[in-house]
This record gives C-alpha cells, structure tokens and sequence, in this order.
C-alpha cells in the first residue's frame, strides 16, 4: 500500500509540473513563438495549437480525478468510467485539432513551389501517427476497465 501511495504522490506532483509546464507554454511561448508570422498563419496556428494544449490539460485533470478515486478504492466504479472516456474524448479531439492541422501545413509546402521540402511533412505525419497511440490504448484501457467492473461487479455479488 505504501508503493501505490508514493506512486499516486509521485505522479501527482509530475501531473502538476506538467499542468504548470503547459499554461506556460500556452500562456507565454506560444503567443511569443508566433508573434513574427503573418496574420493569417499566426492566428489558426495560435488557435489549434492553444486547442490541442487545452485537450491535453483536460486529461490530466481526468488523471487527476482517477487518482482520487484510485485513493477511494473506487476505480472500478461507473465514475471512473465517466473519467476514462472524458479522456479517450479529449485525446481524440486533440488528435483531430493536431492531424487537421499537419493536413494544412503540409498542402501549404507542397502548393508552395518555393517550400517543397518533404522533410517538414514527414515530421508530421509521424507526429500524427505518434500522437494516435495514446488515443487507441486509451480505447483499449477503457475496455480493460469496463471488463474489469463487470468482474468486480459479478465477486460482490457472489460475497
């Protein structure tokens, strides 16, 4: 029990180093990184950027939520459900925010005879496939999850 304590503890104190990590970042670089573009680059690049931020923000205060309920011992329970599929949501739209936008970067290189660099669009389509992985094994975990109350649901019965 002692282990499982210092986890939550040390995940909880990571959870806040990245939360911090990111407002920064959506606060002050962001805004700061953009500011020499063009208008009309700057502002949707500003926007699914800050989307994508707020996506991951939200999960973890759904992580946040689950480790509470994980202290409660009632991480099999409907609530933790609720969580996991706000998660799967949040992840799925940020992936959506961050897959549109590499869409449009890369049309934008290829339509643009002075930018045709394949190295840039390649960057992206691997940070796309790399930022679909923790959206399918949410999906997965939720299964795992939703299995699992079942089983805690059928023991209780039978005790």
């Amino acid at each position: 029990m002692l282990r499982s304590r210092l986890t939550v503890l040390l995940l909880r104190a990571l959870l806040v180093i990245a939360a911090l990590w990111l407002g920064v970042l959506l606060v002050l670089s962001l805004p700061g990184s953009l500011s020499d573009e063009a208008p009309a680059f700057r502002v949707p690049a500003q926007i699914v950027l800050s989307l994508v931020i707020l996506c991951v923000l939200v999960v973890i205060a759904c992580i946040w939520r689950l480790l509470t309920l994980i202290g409660r011992d009632r991480i099999f329970s409907d609530a933790s459900r609720r969580w996991v599929d706000a998660i799967v949501w949040a992840l799925a739209i940020g992936w959506g925010l961050l897959a549109a936008g590499a869409l449009v970067v890369t049309a934008v290189i290829f339509l643009t005879p002075a930018l045709r660099d394949p190295g840039i669009p390649m960057a992206l389509f691997g940070l796309v496939v790399l930022a679909s992985l923790p959206v399918l094994l949410m999906v997965v975990m939720r299964g795992l999850l939703r299995q699992a109350s079942g089983y805690r649901a059928e023991l209780e019965e039978v005790i």
